[in-house]
């Protein structure tokens, strides 16, 4: 559940509402030799919610993938969301093959965020890349977030 957004600052919502059950799609290949394996821990670069840049994060699941930005209005009458970070190609309905370019359009079966499931994205930018899955303690607020979907390798460094 990605909160980022390009044309405007960071959308509120609780560390609740950034967990997620811990389900992945059937056809999302384990990663085979992930930088950061699962039950490792690493700091999290990346602000896709308030109070999660810098924050140490445990990794729960590490995942061999193509991640997309896409904008897409959300289907409970939201505004657009725009360059939202990531979605993952399994969570796309009947993709094809990956990657697809930015511009193409799939409807999305992801939940990260009220709105997203059934919407229509538009593609933005795609990377192939090790997704991962991790868990962690807000900085600010310091609730707990449990299997936030999704950060990438590029987001994580190494505890020193």
């Amino acid at each position: 559940m990605d909160m980022e957004s390009d044309s405007g600052g960071h959308m509120e919502h609780s560390a609740d509402e950034m967990s997620s059950s811990g389900e992945v799609p059937e056809d999302l290949k384990e990663a085979e030799n992930p930088t950061y394996a699962v039950g490792s821990q690493a700091i999290i670069e990346a602000e896709h919610m308030q109070g999660m840049d810098g924050a140490e994060a445990t990794i729960s699941g590490a995942f061999d993938t193509t991640v997309y930005t896409v904008s897409y209005t959300p289907t409970n009458g939201e505004e657009l969301v725009e360059n939202h970070k990531w979605v993952i190609h399994e969570e796309l309905e009947e993709p094809g093959e990956a990657p697809l370019e930015p511009g193409d359009e799939a409807v999305m079966n992801a939940s990260h965020m009220e709105g997203m499931e059934g919407a229509t994205a538009t593609i933005d930018s795609a990377e192939k890349t090790t997704v991962y899955m991790v868990d962690f303690v807000t900085t600010d607020t310091e609730e707990e977030v449990h299997n936030h979907k999704w950060v990438t390798e590029s987001e994580l460094t190494p505890i020193e």
